[in-house]
């Protein structure tokens, strides 16, 4: 196994929205048991892969990646080490990785970055462990990556790393509107936590174990927004909007001028807005634009890491 020289690998991974989440108890170990509802869509990380003696990352694109760590913690790092150490691969890789997903933004870039690292690593490398064999190390790498390896619409369950395909038809249309300050996951996990303990009498014992509500499976199976706009929903956006209250007002701005439903996507503060079609994105952008908000139109869903 012997990479080629002066050659590199560009592979495209996508970012994702939770268009549900549930989440369960808190667990003795510090965990909880989620059910998401995961759709990947137009917003892309390209992650660049060139042959190297070491391990190195470096950022680039629109989204400033200047506070992200370079190091062995960078979870793209992490995953081609771990490649190299699966498969006995002796070489290193320089990772150049061009960014349009927000940092901390509860989209899944780091996840995504990781994702098409492996498939980028796998080609350039000759390892030839191909989709299904780089599964299994997307798994240990985060809940996450799997998700971006395979792309499309599924369900997570468990710690939301396990993944089964959902049955969805046709194109939903999203505005996304992005936030300066980022929110940290387990932040956000700890708030939900202490908002449940604080109104236990009125919202009773979470349960352990948690499923998405058919409602969601239903309306991306016959792909219609208006059902879609009715079940979404995050157990987290509670947590996100005591942490960053100014995400209650742009909720407001995006559903009072024409989205069908607007969620914040995982623990956010990415706030993701459904609309009925292309005009519609357009016509919310420019509002959101309008008023200070950084907002995108994207679609899904869109396919997992691939090669470009």
């Amino acid at each position: 196994m012997s990479a080629i020289r002066g050659r590199s690998i560009t592979v495209r991974a996508p970012g994702k929205i939770n268009v549900f989440f549930r989440v369960g108890a808190l667990q003795s170990d510090g965990y909880h048991d989620v059910a998401s509802l995961y759709q990947a869509v137009s917003l892309f990380e390209e992650v660049t892969a060139a042959p190297s003696d070491g391990f190195s990352v470096r950022f680039t694109g629109p989204i400033d990646g200047g506070a992200l760590p370079t190091d062995d913690t960078n979870l793209a790092i992490r995953a081609a080490r771990l490649l190299a150490e699966r498969t006995g691969y002796a070489g290193g890789v320089d990772l150049t990785v061009f960014k349009w997903v927000p940092i901390a933004g509860g989209m899944g870039g780091g996840s995504a970055d990781a994702a098409a690292t492996l498939v980028a690593c796998d080609e350039l490398w000759g390892t030839e462990l191909g989709r299904s064999g780089l599964l299994p190390l997307a798994a240990e790498l985060g809940a996450d990556v799997p998700f971006a390896l395979e792309g499309g619409t599924a369900v997570g369950t468990g710690r939301g790393d396990e993944l089964s395909p959902a049955l969805a038809k046709g194109t939903f249309h999203w505005v996304l509107a992005l936030s300066e300050a980022g929110l940290s996951t387990p932040v956000v996990y700890r708030a939900l936590d202490r908002h449940r303990d604080a109104h236990l009498r009125d919202l009773g014992r979470q349960p352990d174990q948690v499923k998405v509500d058919t409602a969601v499976l239903q309306a991306v199976r016959v792909g219609d927004a208006d059902s879609l706009a009715e079940a979404m929903h995050n157990d987290l956006q509670v947590a996100a909007l005591k942490l960053a209250p100014e995400l209650t007002e742009l909720l407001e701005l995006g559903e009072s001028r024409g989205a069908r439903a607007g969620i914040v996507s995982g623990s956010g503060p990415t706030v993701a807005f459904l609309v009925g079609d292309a005009q519609e994105a357009a016509e919310l952008r420019s509002v959101l634009s309008r008023a200070g908000v950084r907002a995108l139109t994207v679609t899904g869903p869109v396919a997992g890491a691939r090669i470009l």
